[in-house]
């Protein structure tokens, strides 16, 4: 076989070989793809999970309640948008004006899927006091539940090519916290990463938020992800306000999101 022949096959075989790579990919992509729209399209993703409809611990009642963020009542926005400040305008400090038009925006987007969690109606209301007002939280109630008392708001997207559960909020009131109710919507949050084969539960933490940062990383055993400011070009010496957390689950997503040179 003459070199010229030689060289025609290898290139060839280099071409057929590109063309193959390619398809994998484009396959791969339409996978992913449609997981999320799978995962989006899902109207109730508690209904899968039962033992997480209620929480009943340390002197806590509460249940769950699924939502869409192009669903909410004006009082269940008021009540997030109420509850955001409360919790977040310390932690954002000089940021929080603009970071609160943000929140705004994404709070009402069709993607934005939420976990709400209510008082189980007709506890003591000394039991249940928050620090909002009483106008704030009266009337806003489900059924039969009580008043609103924290919510998770989360969606389904890709990261680095990773399709992820990204969790944009866990807000607790001040009264329903430290008594394990985090962590079992964590929990919960987890779950339901898993069952839509999500590669891992990806979030946001001000760094100024110390008790929040702890919870994860202490108590939750996420990790700072190498897309995480801190980690992509430190030595630029730019400086972020937040951390990205992540916790995956398989050895693909562990690499892209956890692992870093």
């Amino acid at each position: 076989m003459d070199s010229k022949t030689l060289q025609r096959r290898r290139s060839t075989n280099t071409n057929k070989d590109k063309k193959l790579k390619r398809s994998e990919v484009l396959a791969k992509k339409k996978i992913i793809e449609k997981l999320i729209k799978t995962a989006c399209d899902e109207i109730d993703h508690l209904a899968s999970f039962h033992a997480f409809h209620h929480f009943h611990r340390n002197g806590l009642s509460v249940c769950l309640k699924s939502g869409r963020g192009n669903e909410l009542s004006s009082p269940v926005k008021n009540y997030i948008q109420s509850l955001l400040k409360l919790n977040m305008e310390g932690p954002y400090g000089s940021e929080w004006p603009v970071e609160e038009k943000v929140k705004r925006r994404e709070m009402v987007d069709p993607e934005a899927h939420y976990i709400f969690v209510h008082e189980v109606a007709n506890l003591n209301a000394n039991e249940t006091a928050t620090m909002l007002t009483t106008n704030e939280v009266s009337t806003i109630c489900v059924e039969d539940s009580g008043p609103l008392v924290g919510f998770v708001q989360y969606r389904f997207v890709l990261e680095e090519d990773v399709p992820v559960l990204y969790v944009y909020e866990l807000q607790l009131e001040p009264c329903v916290q430290g008594k394990g109710l985090g962590k079992f919507l964590m929990q919960l949050i987890e779950l339901i990463a898993r069952k839509n084969s999500m590669g891992a539960v990806v979030l946001t933490v001000q760094k100024a938020n110390l008790l929040a940062m702890n919870f994860y990383i202490s108590k939750l055993r996420y990790t700072i992800s190498s897309i995480s400011p801190s980690k992509v070009n430190p030595m630029m010496g730019i400086e972020k306000s937040y951390e990205i957390l992540c916790k995956t689950f398989n050895d693909e997503a562990k690499t892209i999101l956890e692992d870093s040179e």
